[in-house]
């Protein structure tokens, strides 16, 4: 989820979902120790429980990393064990670690003994030639023996050549299965199913069998999946959609008076009205206005407007 999950995402979601545990976009672990901490790692108190995901491949480094992280404030440090892209793969972190578990292992191992929060770990069910259940059980094994218990898995294996990224989120076919038998041989562990899942009844119908969920690009494209989500598992009131966003009115601003574009919060809004009468209109008039020099939230307000004037529910 790089260049999607950022703060502001996150800040929006945590207004539709109390509940749910969020996550950053994948920083690497040099970024954090060498980079801008403050434009990489701050976030509003409101984003809590807040997961910071991290990637690299060097124990030292990643130990610094996740204690730069934890001094933030995150309440969890995630390794990324999954993403497919070459530009991953270059810097030898991501999927391809699926082949080195005992680096892995070496990792989390380094982090856990500066941290005093959850290690976790986002893996697929393997790569390439990876497809027997005792690599993946090898994998999870050698890491779980370093002191992690929470893994976060995608289920589906990753190519890593002559797929993209995006079609390695859709080409290679899901196996529920093979993570719903490792969830059952290592009851110990927690075991979060990822990838597929398109909706709050399929998620509702897979902690039937899995520990939890993550919701990826769905939520993203969906949003409102996380208001349901939060209103079927914890009896949250489903707010009102113009009540969601005149809750981002004073944070939206802000940044504008700060100096940032509208457009970094409003690029993430264009699908809370998905599946409503209007909706296009509402993307439309965000997309070409937010981004423009001196757009404010009257944008957003105009967007309502072309909603209803086009018979959509603006205040549904």
């Amino acid at each position: 989820m790089m260049d999607w999950t950022d703060r502001h995402c996150r800040f929006f979601h945590r207004r539709l979902s109390p509940h749910a545990r969020l996550y950053t976009e994948m920083v690497h672990a040099h970024a954090v120790r060498r980079g801008d901490r403050a434009r990489l790692l701050d976030f509003d108190p409101s984003e809590h429980p807040l997961a910071l995901q991290l990637g690299g491949s060097e124990p030292a480094a990643l130990a610094e990393a996740a204690r730069i992280g934890a001094d933030f404030g995150y309440d969890e440090i995630n390794l990324n064990v999954g993403c497919p892209s070459d530009r991953v793969q270059a810097g030898r972190f991501g999927a391809c670690l699926m082949r080195e578990p005992a680096l892995v292992a070496d990792c989390v191992a380094a982090m856990r003994a500066v941290v005093d929060i959850p290690v976790t770990v986002k893996c697929r069910i393997g790569v390439d030639d990876q497809d027997e259940d005792a690599a993946l059980q090898h994998f999870i094994d050698s890491v779980a023996a370093a002191g992690c218990s929470v893994f976060i898995v995608h289920a589906r294996k990753a190519w890593l050549k002559g797929l993209s990224p995006k079609e390695n989120r859709e080409v290679p076919p899901l196996n529920y299965a093979r993570v719903q038998r490792l969830c059952g041989e290592r009851p110990a562990l927690t075991i979060v199913l990822n990838g597929g899942i398109v909706s709050a009844s399929d998620s509702i119908a897979h902690l039937d069998t899995f520990d939890g969920v993550m919701l990826g690009r769905s939520a993203y494209h969906e949003p409102w999946i996380l208001a349901e989500l939060d209103h079927a598992l914890w009896g949250t009131g489903l707010p009102a959609r113009r009540a969601v966003l005149d809750a981002l009115a004073p944070y939206a601003h802000d940044l504008v008076a700060g100096g940032q574009r509208l457009h970094h919060l409003t690029r993430h809004l264009v699908g809370l009205f998905q599946g409503e009468w209007g909706a296009r209109a509402w993307r439309r008039v965000l997309s070409e206005q937010g981004n423009r020099a001196g757009a404010d939230w009257d944008v957003v307000i105009q967007a309502l407007a072309a909603m209803a004037e086009g018979g959509g529910r603006a205040a549904a």
